[in-house]
């Protein structure tokens, strides 16, 4: 936390630095990171295999408002923070799973692969429509 000055009877100053605790590294052997790239945002949420929340940030938790949180550079930012975030993990093996067409999508995948991370697995899990829309009615005449 800092320096505290602390005073003793004798009315001498006497600086104590006070010790930071120190986080225990949390074991993750196989951890997922959800990139989800919508028009408007970028989110990234750091997942074990089962499913478990530990980290979730978007571009508005890095300091984005309004239409710079759906910029390339936003995106790529998200991830940077997260990448900070992941020292406190003892990671083995990574699964990329990318949802989504936003414009945060692209920049975002370089910076992770930039990061030298021991990623083994990317997979694009983006909705697909499939069977189209209806057909128009018949027209009577």
């Amino acid at each position: 936390m800092g320096k505290k000055r602390v005073t003793t009877l004798s009315g001498v100053e006497e600086k104590v630095v006070q010790e930071q605790k120190q986080k225990k590294k949390i074991n993750l052997p196989v951890a997922r990171i959800y990139i989800n790239a919508k028009w408007n945002n970028t989110f990234a949420t750091l997942t074990d295999d089962q499913g478990n929340v530990f980290e979730s940030i978007s571009t508005g938790q890095v300091g984005f408002k309004g239409t710079k949180k759906s910029t390339p550079y936003a995106g790529s930012r998200v991830i940077e923070v997260l990448v900070e975030r992941l020292k406190g993990y003892n990671i083995e093996k990574i699964k990329v799973f990318v949802s989504g067409f936003g414009p945060g999508r692209d920049s975002a995948l370089k910076t992770l692969f930039s990061k030298e991370l021991p990623i083994y697995l990317i997979e694009d899990i983006t909705p697909v429509p499939f069977g189209g829309p209806r057909p128009p009615k018949v027209r009577r005449v």
